[in-house]
């Protein structure tokens, strides 16, 4: 089996996902953030628009850990900015030269049982939160630090850039940092899976899926109607919430959207909520709007929208994304 990826993160800028997806690239593993809590700038964006396309993403942060628990905090802080989202592939840990580098200045010495202690310690927790763990690492710092134990243990995606592959036991291989992707400007890394990553993990019940209850899966945006108009799942949002905000139940959002958990939803997912019967017009954002420009259109002003819709950034709005007018 061999699954054809990518991997981006803030140095790609906005990718147009829609374009990739078209390309034929069935997976993403978006940069979450580095550290104990720094996030990386693209990574919301770049996962709610994944979801709301349906393209599985999993998701990777990089280690700048000096001790056993300090990797735990970066799981942590790992855990804490993915979790509003959709992950059908694995949560990795990135350990390369420059965690070596980075300990140097903190006046950390580097040793392999260090290294592997710090894996350890970000997978296990990423473990205890229910979610699939890996690690990434190339064929030199396997080689110095990390040896091929951990990879008996936790799935390995391993970066080695040659045309043939050399055999490594992995579940994902990264083979070049030189790709061309329609949709995404410059140099991309790209990976092949040989893992059907999404069926193995909602089969264990991990990344908060189900086995026999899948999450519900993004589509693609229905055409406004007289009964409904859609919404695009933000970041925080919860189904009582969207509910109160429209005028309706939590039961009616479960029963036309087909949700079998109330409880889990996914930004980036697009939903329908029903008319309330208010007298208003509805405006289905395009690629490249501004709530200003909207506003000006329709003679109404941004706070007006973002009071009717319920939007907390009026410099965050989807595509797809259906505005009640005043």
């Amino acid at each position: 089996m061999s699954i054809k990826g990518l991997d981006v993160s803030k140095f790609q800028g906005e990718v147009d996902w829609e374009q990739v997806k078209a390309a034929g690239y069935q997976f993403a593993m978006l940069r979450a953030g580095y550290g104990s809590n720094t996030v990386d700038p693209q990574f919301r964006r770049n996962a709610a628009e994944c979801n709301r396309i349906g393209l599985p993403i999993g998701a990777y942060w990089f280690c700048y850990a000096t001790s056993p628990s300090s990797a735990v905090q970066e799981a942590d802080g790992c855990i804490n900015v993915i979790s509003d989202y959709k992950l059908e592939y694995p949560v990795c840990y990135d350990i390369e030269q420059a965690t070596v580098d980075y300990a140097a200045g903190e006046g950390v010495t580097f040793t392999p049982a260090l290294a592997r202690q710090l894996v350890q310690s970000f997978c296990s927790r990423i473990e205890e939160k229910k979610y699939f763990a890996m690690f990434y690492s190339n064929r030199n710092f396997l080689d110095q630090y990390l040896g091929e134990d951990l990879a008996k243990r936790y799935s390995l995606w391993y970066a080695r850039y040659t045309d043939t592959f050399d055999g490594t036991d992995c579940d994902m291989w990264q083979y070049t940092s030189l790709g061309s992707v329609p949709g995404i400007s410059g140099n991309v890394d790209l990976d092949i899976s040989y893992v059907d990553f999404p069926s193995v993990i909602r089969n264990a019940g991990l990344n908060h899926l189900s086995g026999t209850s899948p999450a519900p899966s993004p589509a693609p945006s229905p055409s406004p109607s007289a009964d409904y108009i859609t919404y695009v799942i933000q970041p925080g949002d919860t189904l009582s919430g969207i509910a109160a905000r429209f005028g309706t139940t939590v039961s009616e959002l479960t029963r036309i959207n087909k949700i079998s958990d109330p409880d889990r939803i996914y930004a980036g997912n697009t939903i329908k909520v029903p008319e309330s019967g208010a007298s208003y017009k509805t405006y289905t954002i395009r690629s490249g709007d501004t709530l200003s420009e909207i506003a000006a259109r329709f003679g109404t002003t941004v706070s007006a929208l973002t009071n009717l819709n319920g939007i907390s950034d009026p410099n965050r709005i989807y595509a797809g994304n259906t505005l009640r007018i005043p």
